[in-house]
């Protein structure tokens, strides 16, 4: 049944708009990018071994450097900005919504978004997790124990290595996730990127398999990225502006 012939005590349904996120729509809460003019490998490559596998499982002092800038990392102060606002009031507004985020940051959460339809491709900074016997914890416990003293905590559970809950350099994403991710991306009927150079792959790719499977591809996003010639339409404008008068407009059915 489509909108125009639903009957009168029936609501038209509406489509499912899928957001795939990148670092962008966080910028304005205070969190850096990483592959932006300015972003942060551009600006310290070796910041980048903090956060490459072998490296950290390998090297005590990297990993003491990376508990370091764990304690140091704005993601923990940071408060959800316009752009988070505004996905979160497209999905009360009943509009089915589901966020794909390639950010490790957890403010869609923050802002309102409920966990279930927050899809984190690459992880989350908010949670550890022991490389060895794979137990969970928070990063808040983690972090109060590098300040009590442990440079490099290692899991009360089997004493193996912690690192953060995140997809370093030099791991896969997890299959299950990444697998909904496609089966959205399949199944969306607008498909918005946002903040994201789509560059990182395969995360980049789903923006191709929404078009290809008939969304409405809108990219939202300062620079050029390799898929703009497949969108319906690009935004070039601020993200905490561009985002949130689009989104109205989605919810009014524009």
């Amino acid at each position: 049944m489509t909108g125009t012939d639903a009957s009168p005590d029936q609501a038209p349904r509406r489509p499912l708009v899928a957001l795939l996120t990148g670092a962008g729509i966080s910028t304005d809460s205070g969190i850096p990018d990483y592959r932006g003019p300015n972003g942060l490998w551009r600006r310290d490559p070796e910041a980048e071994k903090l956060v490459t596998y072998d490296a950290y499982m390998g090297d005590p002092e990297i990993r003491r450097r990376s508990w370091r800038m764990r304690q140091e990392s704005p993601a923990f102060r940071a408060r959800p900005n316009a752009g988070h606002e505004a996905v979160a009031r497209l999905e009360r507004s009943g509009t089915p919504v589901r966020v794909i985020t390639q950010n490790v940051d957890g403010l869609h959460q923050l802002a309102g978004v409920p966990a279930r339809k927050v899809l984190e491709l690459h992880g989350t900074v908010r949670a550890v997790v022991c490389t060895g016997c794979e137990a969970r914890s928070s990063m808040a416990e983690a972090l109060d124990r590098v300040a009590a003293g442990e440079p490099d905590p290692a899991c009360l559970a089997c004493g193996g290595i912690l690192k953060s809950a995140t997809v370093m350099f030099g791991q896969h994403l997890d299959p299950q996730v990444l697998g909904t991710a496609l089966s959205v991306a399949k199944a969306a009927e607008v498909f918005l990127a946002v903040g994201s150079t789509l560059q990182v792959q395969p995360a980049a790719s789903l923006a191709a398999v929404a078009a290809d499977h008939g969304a409405r591809l809108i990219i939202v996003n300062a620079e050029p990225t390799p898929y703009d010639d497949r969108a319906d339409e690009v935004i070039r404008e601020p993200i905490g502006t561009a985002l949130p008068r689009l989104l109205e407009g989605l919810a009014a059915g524009r």
